[in-house]
């Protein structure tokens, strides 16, 4: 019976087949301690001389890190070990030896195994970061479809920048210029007037050359969008949804949480309310430890991660100045120089994993913002009829993907939350 690691245990004390590769073993003379993995778990098999053929033993005794195999055994429990399972094993069929792998158990340097990314995702914490990511996209999905969102599909290629900005990576559409997407949001709003409450889930690229723990090139965002939502209830849905993935995690990821060593302790507060500090206040905190960062400027990652150490959960920060944020988004109003925005900051110095905000529904301020942003009224056409035709209140917010999985699993860098990283200066492999 051909069965995977993470079904071992509905098959105890019986016989079964796995595909599998080695990860490394042991010897203690007539036992040979084999560490399999299979891609959904690790589990170990253990050979003994007396109890199998001599052919079984020696291709045993022959198997090589990262040979493949089918092997067959005996199930038991075992609470010492990581998968609460054991292989007593009767039979081994090598598919291939595999000769000099080039990752050994030994350390090796940041650009050695990124050169080998391809083979680096097989070791227990780069699989474990894999896994956890596809938990975190199962339960946006989840999160969605269980509260009346739509999934709708924004364009990669676009003729025009989504926030004015001039970090683009320029293409060619045959005769036109073209860009790749840096969000889907203003897409997002045109799906919002007809389905009411949207999101995109997809690939987004920004041509910044940044090489901070925190930057990739190319990574993935959730961009909800809804009609008839104000930046009040635009915060709660923020905190359900944030809520929603780490508590998944938490239920589903205990023995990836453990392979990476994470202190979960720090996970299990992640639940709505989350605390709330104006721009203003956090200005004036950040002076009184000493910044000299004034009224006005944007926040760095040192700042985010100064204004999260006062809490042992997400923080929003609400309220920034007008100047700094984005043309469309909606100014406070009693306060026209802040808009009604907010940027969601992890704990533990993971910095910004949201920025949402409630967006202008009024044409005539848009077209005002057009002008003084200097964006042209003819590409942007379209985007202008959505105030034209049926205008309404609405917000929205985009999630960057591998910023969560990096806080969720306690990484130190964004590199190894996406399978193949697209950072500055590296697009091999």
């Amino acid at each position: 019976m051909l069965t995977t690691i993470a079904r071992i245990g509905q098959h105890v004390g019986q016989e079964v087949k796995l595909g599998c590769w080695l990860y490394n073993k042991r010897s203690s003379g007539k036992i040979q301690f084999l560490q399999l993995r299979d891609g959904s778990g690790f589990i170990q098999g253990v050979v003994v001389k007396a109890e199998v053929s001599e052919d079984v033993w020696e291709a045993a005794k022959q198997l090589t890190q990262e040979s493949s195999l089918y092997i067959t055994g005996v199930v038991r429990e075992e609470e010492r070990s990581q998968s609460g399972y054991e292989l007593t094993v009767t039979g081994v069929e090598i598919i291939q030896l595999v000769e000099n792998y080039p990752i050994s158990l030994k350390e090796h340097g940041v650009d050695f195994l990124m050169d080998h990314r391809h083979l680096w995702l097989r070791s227990p914490r780069q699989r474990a970061a894999m896994a956890i990511r596809s938990e975190i996209i199962r339960a946006v999905y989840e999160f969605f479809q269980e509260n009346g969102f739509y999934k709708v599909d924004p364009p990669i290629l676009t003729p025009t920048s989504a926030e004015g900005t001039t970090n683009l990576f320029h293409t060619k559409y045959f005769e036109e210029d073209a860009y790749l997407s840096q969000s889907g949001q203003l897409y997002m709003e045109a799906a919002a007037m007809a389905l009411g409450r949207v999101y995109s889930f997809g690939p987004t690229f920004r041509a910044e050359k940044s090489k901070t723990r925190r930057h990739l090139i190319e990574f993935w965002m959730i961009e909800p969008e809804m009609a008839f939502v104000d930046h009040e209830e635009n915060l709660r849905v923020q905190e359900n949804f944030v809520s929603h993935i780490v508590q998944s995690v938490l239920k589903n990821c205990q023995r990836e949480l453990k392979a990476l060593e994470r202190d979960v302790t720090k996970l299990q507060n992640v639940q709505g309310p989350f605390p709330r500090i104006t721009y203003d206040d956090a200005i004036k905190l950040l002076q009184e430890k000493g910044s000299e960062i004034k009224w006005g400027d944007d926040f760095g990652a040192p700042d985010e991660t100064m204004i999260a150490e006062h809490y042992d959960k997400p923080v929003f920060i609400t309220h920034y100045p007008t100047e700094i944020k984005a043309f469309y988004m909606k100014p406070h109003p009693d306060r026209p120089e802040v808009v009604l925005c907010a940027d969601l900051i992890a704990p533990e110095g993971y910095g910004e994993i949201i920025g949402g905000s409630q967006r202008i529904d009024d044409p005539e301020l848009l077209e005002a913002r057009f002008k003084e942003h200097e964006l042209s009224e003819d590409a942007y056409k379209w985007y202008l009829d959505l105030r034209k035709y049926g205008t309404v209140p609405h917000s929205g917010f985009g999630l960057g993907l591998e910023r969560t999985v990096a806080w969720i699993c306690g990484l130190d860098h964004v590199r190894e939350t996406i399978p193949f990283p697209r950072l500055l200066y590296r697009l091999y492999p």
